[in-house]
This record gives structure tokens, sequence and C-alpha cells, in this order.
């Protein structure tokens, strides 16, 4: 009876899911075949991801872990230009100006999530076609497999608004090789194409115009296993040649951005830049230089801490840090310069580096008892 039940449960859902399939929804969740499909439905908005969104695809994923019949999930972006820019950061600044509960349920519901993806049981399958930025890498690089194309681009802008590389930024960014991760942190630098799968950001590389028919043969796939998405993954990729021969943008600069990049302090990556000298560490310093200090520094630690961490405690920890933000002064500057006003003068407080004092950043770590995150 049970069976029965569960299986009345599944055809509702599936009914359910039908109905959303209409284009003005926010996300559309669909099963065809074997394949649970999630599509980011706000293109105008470059897909970014708002509450509404994270509850509706959060216990979606859920049910389908333990869906007998769905055997892989599909995320992807519609609209052509971006897969997921980031989160609805615009409604978390008003939200938080006023001391309303979103700026506690935005990044309890996103963290959720990506725990969600990080741990699940089916294989997961991002293609992030087009702009995939904070929020979009979120519900991208903590699954499975992640298709890029040669629309991709890749950032994590954070420390330009007074927050930091979330999402498990502190989980996957010092994972990268080398000190990769923590350039890509502090500098909010864009990788575009090919460069997002050879950091490891992405595990594969298709062409845009065959995503559909990659996604296609992953929905016609039989009781497909990991290693079945994972072969027809690869085929796809050996057959891709676009960009094939091109040399990783970062190459010549590699073992610069290891060396400046492994200081222990920002005040001491500053330093190692100018005394560098070279036209490379002179546009990574004028970049820093534009950054929050608070958000720098805060970055900086949250990544050294979360090189040993679970991707439990990251998220745990980077929750902190993100209400630490939302109670601050910089992230409402950064995203009125950035976003509202869009003047890019921001007048971050503190204003240098050396005022943002080791008391202050020990504090943004700290628990918070009752309102910790649960996971």
């Amino acid at each position: 009876r049970l069976r029965a039940l569960n299986r009345l449960q599944v055809m509702l859902q599936h009914l359910k899911m039908s109905k959303q399939t209409d284009s003005t929804r926010e996300v559309l969740l669909e099963k065809k075949g074997g394949a649970g499909i999630i599509t980011l439905n706000r293109p105008k908005a470059l897909n970014a991801l708002n509450l509404s969104m994270i509850q509706q695809i959060y216990p979606q994923i859920k049910m389908w872990e333990q869906d007998p019949e769905t055997f892989l999930i599909i995320i992807k972006g519609s609209g052509g230009k971006a897969f997921c820019a980031g989160g609805d950061i615009r409604a978390i600044t008003e939200a938080g100006k006023v001391g309303d509960k979103l700026s506690q349920d935005f990044f309890r519901g996103e963290y959720r999530l990506n725990n969600a993806i990080g741990t699940c049981k089916k294989p997961y399958v991002a293609l992030i076609d087009g702009i995939t930025m904070g929020g979009g890498v979120g519900v991208s690089v903590h699954g499975h497999f992640r298709v890029a194309t040669e629309k991709t681009v890749f950032a994590m802008p954070e420390t330009a608004i007074g927050l930091f590389p979330d999402v498990g930024g502190g989980y996957f960014l010092p994972r990268l090789s080398g000190k990769i991760g923590y350039y890509l942190a502090l500098t909010g630098c864009r990788l575009k194409g090919r460069d997002v799968l050879k950091v490891g950001i992405a595990t594969h590389f298709v062409e845009s115009e065959k995503l559909p028919a990659l996604e296609k043969d992953l929905v016609a796939l039989k009781s497909p296993s990991k290693e079945k998405i994972a072969d027809l993954l690869n085929s796809y990729h050996m057959k891709c040649t676009v960009d094939q021969g091109k040399v990783f943008v970062l190459d010549e600069h590699m073992e610069k951005i290891n060396s400046l990049f492994s200081a222990n302090s920002m005040e001491e990556i500053v330093k190692k830049l100018k005394q560098d000298g070279s036209p490379f560490a002179m546009k990574q310093l004028e970049t820093i230089n534009k950054m929050s200090p608070t958000s720098l520094k805060l970055t900086l630690r949250q990544l050294r801490e979360g090189a040993s961490m679970s991707l439990q405690e990251v998220l745990r920890m980077e929750y902190r840090l993100s209400q630490a933000c939302m109670k601050g002064h910089d992230f409402y500057e950064g995203v009125r310069a950035v976003l509202i006003d869009k003047d890019l003068s921001p007048t971050w407080k503190p204003a240098a580096l050396e005022e943002v004092s080791d008391e202050f950043v020990d504090n943004c770590f700290k628990p918070l008892g009752n309102d910790d995150l649960k996971l």
C-alpha cells in the first residue's frame, strides 16, 4: 500500500509540474524521461536567484533524490545570455536596510540549497552556458558535472560590493590548483569559455549550440549510472573543437599568482604586489585598491579557514559572515555604487586595510548561537 501511495505522490507531483511549465514562472521544474530538469527562468534579470526560486528548487531536489524513477538532475538557465548571474542582491539590500527577515532567510535558504546540491545522491548536471556568477556558481559548482561553453563567463565579484565570495566559495576556491582561487576571490577576475574548464570550475566543455542535443541524449539514457552520464559528457567534450588550441589566459602569470597570493595577510599581499612591480602585479594592486578593505580581510580568512573544512562547516561559517555584512556599512554602499547609482565610486568604511582590526574580523566569524545555520 505504501508503494501505491508513493506512486500516487509521484504522479501528483508530475501533474503539478506539468502545470508549472508556463513561461511566466521564475523557475520551471519538469520531469523528462528519467531526468528532473530545473530551468532558471528570469532571463530579464539574467536568471538571478530570489528567495521564492530557492524555496521551489530545494524541496524539488530533495524529492527527486528520493524518487526511484529519477536518475539525474539537470539545471540550466533560459534566455541564452546567462545561466545565473547571482543572487537577487537588490531585494536583500532593501530588506537589510529596514531589518527585514529576508536578509536572514535568503542566505539561509541559499546555503541550504548549495548543501543539498553538494550532498545530492543523484548525478547533478549544470549547463553553465553564459554568465555564471556568485549565486549561479553556488547552484552549479557543488554538483557532479559542470558543462561550460564558449559563452560561459565565470566570476566571484563580491569583494567589489562589500560582500565575500559566499555560496561555498570558502570550500571550492581554496581547493583549486595553487593560489588561483585566492586570486579569483580577491580580485573578482572574470574567466571565459575554456578557461573556466582549465581552472577546474567546469568539468566539461561543449559548444553552446550543442546543448539541446546533449540534454536530449541525457534524457534518453536508460536508468543511467554516474559513469554512463560521464561517458556521454566526455563524448561531447572530446568532439568539441572550439578554442581547442587556446592557451589558458592566466598561464604566463601562474607563478606570480602562486607566490603573490600565498601571503598570510592582505597587507602582506599588497606589499608583495608593490615589491613585484610588474605590469601584472600593478594591475592587480589597482583592482584590489578598489575593493572593500573589510571584504578583502574577511575573504582571505574565509578561504584560509575553508581550505580544511567540510562544505557544511564552510556554509555555517559563511552564514555568520553574511549576517555580519548585513549589519555593516560596506555591503549597502557597494550595492549603491555598483548596482543602483552605478557611479562605481564607493566610500568604504573603514577606508584602508590597516583600519580593519583583527578584533573586528574575529567578531564576524563568531558563532550565532540559536541563529546559526542548521543543515
